[in-house]
């Protein structure tokens, strides 16, 4: 069987939209097109419909109420809306912000912007497996914390981190707990209420939904009042401002929807390609490394470093594979990945990495085929090299 060529291995960076959630879509691009905002007629309450079921059915994923579900653009919006929201909030009684060196870009950067207003941020080194050591946590969390922000699965290394451990740390101290899920909800599961989560930033298109729209997890409290980002017209309970699409939020209920009713499954059977893949590919080429656990991981992501090989021209010489050297928000920034180096790895091995990511349609045949092209270029490159 012939496979089609370029072959998809980059899942963490995007995922396909999947057919099912392009039909629950549709409606709202052509017939269903009212504001769903107006109030005072049925073109208004159809698609403002749309949005009620879509909370429920995102809500139902995390085991969340649907009233705690506000939709943004994306889960960098929610991530910005819950750190700058809540230190604007609660900054004058709980002046302090603790997070993590290999969260995603927009959170450092929202926490950059949180100190450069004045609070104080502490951004905490993990271990070389790419977790957080729970000890030095919770001797950086204190009663100045006003929130602990950790990635529920990174999105370069795919580890996942104890959320459940570090929201008893967080909330021990009086702190709320936020983390951003957008690589790991619908793919690992996640109950806010277990794992001592107060704040969830969720993306579309990591869950074959569509791009432009994601969600934040508000837990329904006082406590978790939080200062909005964004001036207009008050819509989502006045948390963020302005009109939403129909479409887009349709779209995310229903991947939510598919994505709870297929995860375990979908689990399983990613992680059997996986470790064939891995297998396979360590057999046949010495001296590969995993970057962080290869226990506590996403089963659809792989991060390795090929010793000997720059990275660069790795991926110049497999056209036929789409996969990455990293974060594809970080693609256009020079030097190895922060991420990387975060569990220290030196330069040269930062550029001699992977990231493979597989999903819901990576076939068997596909990978073996993604398996083959990797090790003929790795022995081509080291032949070269030698």
């Amino acid at each position: 069987m012939s496979v089609k060529t370029p072959v998809y291995l980059d899942y963490q960076a995007t995922t396909p939209l999947d057919p099912r959630v392009l039909d629950a879509m549709m409606p709202y691009l052509t017939e269903v097109f009212g504001n769903p905002h107006s109030s005072t007629h049925a073109f208004g309450w159809q698609a403002e419909a749309a949005l009620d079921i879509a909370r429920e059915q995102v809500a139902g994923v995390i085991g969340a109420k649907a009233e705690e579900i506000y939709f943004t653009s994306g889960a960098t919006e929610s991530n910005n809306l819950a750190l700058k929201g809540i230190m604007e909030a609660w900054g004058k009684k709980r002046p302090h912000l603790v997070t993590v060196a290999t969260e995603h870009k927009c959170v450092l950067e929202a926490a950059t912007a949180c100190e450069r207003a004045g609070y104080k941020v502490t951004v905490l080194p993990v271990e070389a497996d790419g977790l957080v050591d729970l000890e030095r946590l919770s001797e950086a969390v204190t009663e100045e914390t006003a929130l602990v922000s950790v990635m529920a699965v990174n999105n370069e290394i795919g580890v996942i981190q104890p959320l459940a451990e570090i929201g008893s740390i967080a909330h021990a101290q009086g702190a709320l707990m936020h983390t951003d899920a957008a690589q790991a909800f619908g793919k690992i599961p996640l109950d806010v209420n277990a794992m001592h989560i107060d704040l969830m930033s969720i993306s579309g298109h990591k869950i074959y939904g569509p791009k432009g729209i994601g969600a934040l997890y508000k837990r329904d409290s006082r406590r978790t009042a939080l200062t909005p980002q964004m001036s207009g017209g008050g819509q989502e309970g006045g948390v963020r401002s302005g009109t939403q699409a129909p479409a887009l939020v349709a779209g995310l209920g229903k991947a939510a929807e598919i994505a709870a009713q297929e995860m375990a499954q979908e689990q399983t059977r990613l992680a059997h390609m996986m470790e064939r893949f891995r297998k396979k590919l360590f057999d046949a080429v010495p001296g590969l490394l995993v970057n962080g656990s290869l226990s506590e991981r996403w089963a659809g992501n792989l991060n390795i470093t090929v010793q000997g090989v720059d990275g660069d021209l790795l991926l110049a010489s497999i056209r036929t594979l789409a996969l990455s050297s990293g974060a594809a928000c970080a693609s256009a920034v020079s030097g190895p990945s922060y991420v990387l180096a975060a569990i220290g790895r030196t330069r040269e091995e930062a550029q001699s990495a992977l990231r493979i990511g597989i999903g819901r349609f990576t076939t068997d045949e596909e990978l073996d085929y993604a398996t083959d092209t990797l090790i003929n270029a790795i022995a081509k490159l080291k032949g070269l090299a030698a």
